[in-house]
């Protein structure tokens, strides 16, 4: 930083809404300069948005409790909305600031959009720092012996073993110095972030408690309880043992700096497994940024071009039937309700439901990754898109196209109490247990005394998955071979 130390610094957030662990923060509050905390609703195509309605939603309330944090510290977080560069050129005319500082971001249209900004602000005299901290690792540092990035998530992962433990988190500043005079903010209501008529998240707030305070007692509440049980019981959605911090982790109220410290010297108490489970979880999302880096094409094209002449389906009544939750099928439809009711699906579900949308209907995968990525509080460009290519077969290191999950197996496998079920389809709560994930084979007595009429209660299956099954093979065997 070379100038005046009485100018003041704009420390930029975007998808890293907290006070502790943040690089940039710490390097603002240590400066010896007035501080000026900003976030910018950004235009489309600017780098930072637009999100999804359920992460709008997400969005506001994590701005609200970051207001709430940087009034404690006497500071304040001024909110601007447009074009980026416009703004910050805005806020220095307005301030006299000299400095900017950010933590980078790792999608196509963020780095293009900062490296832009960047350009810009240094040819006009103002210093501009970015920092590390959002992912554990920068995803061009990892590479094979051959200097490639990696396809494949087991040599990732030994890889990132062998490069040595994760930087220790930092703690959050106690104070800053505060300008002598603060520029306009935009009035957080004033952006409209919220859904009104009709209010789809009514029951958001029911399940989620968005901010940096409230994802900090999440991850100690699931070091002290779901991990415990986590490598076994994070595949049974009816089951406390997942961290619901993924939330958290999308708008980066916490850091997976702080995650991964937070598991340290554990395995002792609650097992090895558990502990390497959850890591490994942490770094399967850092594979993904991986990807996204090298390929940053990968939310609009297959990785795998072999799949680019994929006979795809179009149906849009079918299309949403499975976005509704009336497939017919009950682990199906119990996801993409527990989706729209919570902005969250189960991660055991989401590759059911994913499946039964690719493989059973033959739709793009393309329109899953689109609809998740609209109603997910927790929708990442790197790990939703990531994961939908897994499923497809497209993506790197994915599961074979050829492997096709039985909806109803699934189901009586990972619920087989019918738990989950019962809780986010209520019509079928009183059907025996035998029958909670095969309706269509009860029974007409049985149906009766558990108040079900197919068809106008629940509906019949929309495809046979014997027949889509055997439909997607065909498909499939229709590529070109590789090469």
């Amino acid at each position: 930083m070379t100038t005046s130390k009485t100018k003041p610094i704009l420390l930029w957030f975007r998808k890293d809404l907290r006070l502790d662990d943040n690089h940039a923060l710490q390097t603002a509050a240590t400066s010896g300069r007035p501080v000026i905390p900003i976030y910018i609703l950004e235009l489309e195509g600017n780098g930072g948005g637009p999100l999804g309605g359920a992460q709008e939603w997400w969005l506001h309330h994590s701005l609200a409790a970051l207001q709430v944090a940087f009034g404690r510290l006497n500071s304040k977080l001024i909110l601007r909305q447009g074009d980026a560069l416009a703004v910050l050129d805005n806020l220095i005319a307005e301030t006299g600031a000299g400095a900017i500082v950010w933590n980078r971001r790792y999608d196509p249209a963020g780095i293009a959009a900062d490296m832009r900004i960047k350009k810009t602000l240094r040819d006009n005299g103002i210093d501009t720092t970015s920092f590390a901290g959002q992912l554990l690792h920068e995803p061009m540092r990892l590479r094979t012996g051959s200097g490639n990035y990696y396809k494949t998530y087991t040599p990732f992962w030994r890889a990132f073993e062998q490069s040595g433990e994760p930087p220790f988190p930092i703690e959050p500043p106690e104070k800053l110095l505060a300008p002598s005079r603060w520029p306009q903010s935009d009035s957080l209501d004033a952006w409209s972030l919220l859904p009104a008529k009709p209010n789809w998240a009514s029951e958001f707030a029911d399940i989620w408690t968005p901010g940096e305070a409230a994802a900090l007692d999440k991850l100690e509440d699931f070091v002290n309880g779901g991990l415990n049980d986590y490598a076994v019981g994070r595949d049974f959605p009816d089951k406390p043992a997942t961290s619901l911090l993924s939330p958290h982790l999308a708008l980066g109220e916490i850091s997976p700096a702080r995650m991964w410290h937070a598991t340290r010297g554990l395995p002792g108490r609650i097992g090895t497994d558990n502990v390497v489970r959850f890591r490994k979880e942490i770094v399967w999302r850092e594979f993904c940024y991986h990807q996204l880096f090298h390929f940053p094409k990968l939310r609009t094209a297959n990785w795998n071009d072999r799949y680019d002449d994929f006979p795809w389906l179009t149906d849009a009544k079918l299309l949403r039937s499975w976005q509704r939750g009336q497939t017919g099928y009950p682990i199906v439809d119990a996801g993409m309700r527990q989706l729209w009711r919570h902005g969250w699906m189960h991660n055991r579900v989401r590759m059911i439901a994913a499946s039964f949308l690719i493989k059973d209907l033959l739709i793009d995968w393309r329109e899953g990754e689109a609809w998740f990525r609209d109603t997910l509080v927790d929708a990442d460009p790197a790990a939703n898109t990531a994961n939908w290519q897994w499923v497809a077969g497209s993506g790197a290191d994915a599961s074979p196209f050829f492997r096709i999950f039985n909806p109803v197996l699934q189901g009586e496998k990972f619920d087989p109490d019918g738990g989950y079920v019962r809780t986010f389809v209520p019509e079928l709560a009183d059907l025996d247990c035998k029958y909670i994930h095969r309706p269509f084979e009860a029974p007409d007595d049985v149906l009766k005394r558990a108040g079900i009429e197919l068809g106008k209660h629940y509906p019949r299956p929309i495809v046979d998955h014997a027949m889509a099954r055997q439909r997607a093979l065909t498909a499939y065997a229709s590529l070109k071979d590789d090469g």
